[in-house]
């Protein structure tokens, strides 16, 4: 098995590297491509040095059986077709095919069997706090069906990728030297501080994100389910975090959600109030898992149900993500 990474020196193209050697992926080729900036890089995988070549459109992918992209929607709709012409399954970590009706837009503990259903050859990866909402949603659909979700998302620099990481520590430190603030790949300094808006806004008010989670939602799902979304970014480093409200059609006990969330596929329940156990980005980055707790009934909705989720954006809401996919395509020799 040909494996490609695109974009193998940003997050999460890192993220790919480590994934793919945690979970022994049965891969024989592994080869990397990336920028001018980033040709002729080396990185280790396997004990092995890999040096990063130019994406150009040739006949490089000849051979490729599945290329992870994640480098940004322009050069996926530039380059899809150079990577999908000698039949690769391009799984495209960015924003540019996922609404496209012609491509699955997959998350492997919920629709799995769409991504074998690919006319273009490519397989979406949704956004990073869609994939770990739906995750949980799922264990609530099962029991009763879900129309709205009122979502508060609390996201991490790591979001908005590795530099923006290294500028959230660059801007903490500043701070306590009483040096200026460097404001680069935020509207604002986020050290110390939140920032309401994450992407661009929409006529409707509301910001590309929070647009993202409705309409992602609805395609993941196979659901009319309406998601209204607030999208903070937080100055905390990795993994994000979501105060989620959702309205389903019959009452559902806290036992059955909790149930519900210590069996779903993806999850772990972590709610012991009495211990003060739940989840929180800073123990949780690094992990595979959506973590779940803070889990009760929505006070101003006898239907409603209310409940607190983390989850690694770099690993499960992009890398770790689109990893599942291809195993599930390998497994159900769907490739």
């Amino acid at each position: 098995m040909k494996v490609a990474i695109v974009g193998a020196s940003g997050a999460v193209g890192q993220e790919f590297l480590r994934v793919l050697d945690e979970r022994n992926f049965p891969l024989d080729e592994l080869v990397l491509f990336g920028s001018k900036r980033s040709a002729g890089t080396k990185y280790t995988f396997r004990g092995k040095q890999i040096e990063v070549k130019l994406l150009q459109h040739n006949d490089d992918f000849k051979g490729v059986d599945i290329a992870f992209t994640s480098a940004g929607a322009g050069t996926s709709k530039e380059f899809a077709e150079t990577i999908t012409k000698y039949g690769a399954v391009m799984i495209d970590n960015s924003s540019a095919y996922r609404m496209d009706d012609n491509v699955p837009l997959v998350v492997p503990e919920v629709n799995a069997a769409d991504a074998k259903e690919r006319p273009l050859g490519i397989i979406a990866n949704p956004n990073c706090t869609t994939i770990q909402m739906v995750v949980a949603l799922k264990a609530i659909e099962q029991l009763s069906h879900i129309k709205t979700v009122h979502v508060s998302t609390y996201q991490a620099a790591s979001g908005a990728g590795a530099a923006a990481m290294d500028e959230l520590y660059e801007q903490y430190r500043q701070v306590l030297a009483g040096e200026p603030v460097t404001v680069e790949k935020f509207a604002y300094q986020l050290a110390f501080n939140l920032i309401p808006q994450i992407d661009v806004f929409t006529e409707n008010g509301y910001t590309k994100e929070e647009m993202k989670m409705f309409n992602e939602t609805r395609k993941i799902m196979h659901s009319d389910v309406k998601v209204s979304a607030t999208c903070v970014r937080v100055p905390a480093l990795r993994s994000h975090s979501e105060s989620i409200w959702v309205e389903t059609e019959r009452p559902i006990s806290i036992e059955e959600a909790r149930e519900a969330f210590a069996k779903g596929d993806g999850l772990v329940l972590m709610d012991n109030p009495a211990e003060k156990e739940y989840p929180m980005p800073l123990f949780l980055a690094g992990k595979d898992p959506v973590y779940v707790g803070r889990i009760r009934k929505d006070l101003s909705n006898e239907n409603g149900l209310t409940f607190w989720i983390v989850g690694d954006q770099i690993k499960k809401g992009a890398a770790l993500n689109a990893v599942q996919i291809a195993e599930y395509l390998i497994k159900e020799k769907a490739l």
